[in-house]
């Protein structure tokens, strides 16, 4: 089955191959003969029922400083590619939002991974509000009296931008820090939207697991370990990925959400569970599928696109 795939991200040039997850699944993807384009969101355009981009064709390598080898831009009409995958990064802003509407407009004849509607839907601190019964207690507010309160009933917690990523102003607050009212007014002038505000999760410093679901099952985990002196487990933040195993109670968060990422087109998700609650359901731009194979664990570009060829068998497609 060869197919014509576009996939949506961040410069091709600047990316860091040995824990890009778009780059590995683009390797499988070549590696089963799919023709394969490149381009940014910025080039995405829309008229009438059109949905354009001006891509690259790319060829691509292992080799850091050498991986990619890109052909002259073209403006393809993306109704007609068999798959686009959604990789860039968040931030999740009005940019991305609008990245999904568009995307939406040719997703009933394309294959996107994964599906721009729910991805829309489905904002990562929000979605996971979902399944209360697997989370900590957490409070999604910009009220000042509601996160005091929260504070009194709970204690220490940690308070993070609703769309925040990559660990970014992510704080530990506890019940009497003479700095939460300058914390608050900070948080206020910064982001419009409401917070999170979460009972801090003290056994974070023996980690926070990112667990992989492919179409809803899990297929594999890394634990990452903040660095001395941090919360924040998140690798570009310094944190260490070490080679792990699901527990029992990480099968059952997985086993509960799986059937309803399924349901909803979220082939590649990424989940982050610390001490057995679930915090988080990743669905923009999930990574750590090229850790989990250098640590010893196998290759979920595999996975992924054995679950994209299945979908695309299951509409009646063999290939552009």
């Amino acid at each position: 089955m060869a197919l014509t795939v576009a996939v949506q991200m961040d410069p091709i040039q600047s990316i860091r191959i040995a824990g890009d997850t778009t780059f590995g699944l683009m390797l499988e993807a070549q590696a089963r003969g799919h023709t394969l384009y490149t381009y940014t969101p910025d080039r995405l355009s829309m008229q009438g029922r059109l949905v354009t981009a001006y891509a690259q064709p790319v060829n691509v390598q292992d080799v850091e400083g050498a991986h990619a080898r890109l052909g002259s831009p073209e403006r393809i009409d993306l109704a007609q590619v068999d798959v686009v995958l959604m990789r860039q990064d968040p931030p999740f802003d009005m940019a991305y939002v609008t990245a999904t509407h568009m995307l939406e407009k040719v997703a009933a004849r394309t294959l996107v991974v994964n599906d721009p509607a729910e991805v829309r839907n489905a904002p990562e601190k929000l979605f996971v509000l979902d399944f209360p019964e697997l989370m900590p207690p957490t409070l999604i507010s910009r009220d000042r009296a509601e996160i005091e309160a929260f504070r009194k009933e709970h204690g220490t917690v940690a308070m993070k931008p609703l769309h925040g990523h990559g660990g970014a102003a992510v704080f530990r607050v506890s019940e009497e820090d003479p700095n939460f009212g300058s914390m608050f007014d900070l948080f206020s002038a910064t982001f419009r939207e409401q917070w999170v505000v979460q009972r801090f999760l003290e056994k974070i410093t023996e980690g926070d697991k990112r667990i992989i679901l492919v179409d809803g099952e899990a297929m594999g985990a890394i634990n990452r370990v903040p660095a001395k002196g941090d919360i924040r487990s998140n690798m570009v933040r310094g944190g260490a990925a070490g080679a792990s195993e699901l527990t029992e109670r990480e099968r059952e968060i997985c086993a509960t959400i799986g059937p309803e990422l399924r349901r909803r087109g979220l082939i590649l998700v990424g989940i982050d569970v610390i001490d057995g609650h679930l915090t988080e359901i990743n669905v923009t731009s999930p990574t750590g599928i090229r850790t989990i194979k250098r640590l010893g664990g196998p290759d979920l570009a595999v996975s992924v696109w054995d679950a994209i060829e299945a979908r695309l068998a299951a509409r009646g497609v063999g290939g552009s």
